[in-house]
Formats: structure tokens, sequence, C-alpha cells
């Protein structure tokens, strides 16, 4: 595995809603099991990578669809957080995703970005890349509806 986890210096979020993203990526225990990492935040913006280990192969030495698309939502759905009120909660309420080549390289790398933020509803996107030797091939496509949820009790990024 090559070394990668470099932090993104073209996403520069206010010191604020980074932090907001990074306290709250820390609570998601998937993300912490699969060994993702924030690597970027920014307005409207966040990139996650994901270092390729044994544990996250299907049968034929591919990553996993499943970790592909955990990562892709993930990114999408905190690049929407950065662009909501201080006091709200993200949920994903749609996603759909197309897997374009199969998942091989050192790291994923899920890159999502905000395409139209709304005050109830956000439409985001984000880019799959597998990276080998320091090459990226888009692998994956997600496009998501996310949420601002506010005032439910326990829901709060």
């Amino acid at each position: 595995m090559s070394a990668r986890i470099q932090e993104n210096s073209k996403l520069q979020a206010s010191p604020e809603a980074e932090r907001r993203v990074r306290e709250s990526f820390a609570r998601q225990g998937l993300m912490s099991t699969l060994g993702a990492t924030i690597t970027g935040v920014g307005p409207g913006a966040v990139e996650i990578a994901l270092p390729v280990s044994d544990g996250i192969l299907q049968q034929h030495g591919f990553v996993h669809a499943g970790a592909v698309s955990s990562i892709a939502d993930t990114a999408a759905g905190f690049a929407a957080l950065t662009l909501m009120p201080a006091d709200a909660g993200v949920l994903t309420t749609e996603f759909k995703i197309n897997l374009l080549a199969p998942a091989v390289g050192d790291w994923i790398v899920a890159r999502g970005r905000v395409v139209k933020a709304g005050r109830t509803l956000t439409l985001a996107q984000t880019d799959v890349f597998a990276e080998k030797a320091g090459q990226e091939r888009l692998v994956a496509y997600l496009t998501a509806t996310l949420m601002t949820v506010s005032g439910r009790d326990g829901i709060a990024d």
C-alpha cells in the first residue's frame, strides 16, 4: 500500500465547518471499521480516503461495492453538511451509484460535492477513484439527495 494519507490542500472549509464534519465523522463506527479517513473538507466538498486491505475485498479481489458505496455516500453527506445550519443534522434520503470499473488499487478515494443546496433537500454527487502508484481511475459515480434535519432530538451533527 502506498503512503497516501495527506490532506487535500485545495479544500478549505471554515474552522467551524471542518470541526463539525470531523467530529461527526469520528462518531461513525462504520468508517472506523473500514479504516476510512477524511482527507479534505471545503465548502460543499469532502474527500475521504480508504486504504485497500483484505478485509474490504470481495471474492474476486476487488474492493467490495458496499465499501465503495459507504464512503461515496458519506462524502456526499458530509459535503452537504458543510452548507447546513449549525444546529442541523444530515440524513441521506436516496442515492444511486454507478459502478464503472472494478475497484482495484492501494487506495479508494471518494470526492463528494454539492450540486444544489436547498433549505430542506440537497443534491450532491461523489466521484470515486481507485488510486495505485499515484494514478487515479474513476471506478464509481454516486448521486444523492440529502435532507437537512432540524429540531429532532438526537439528530444533530
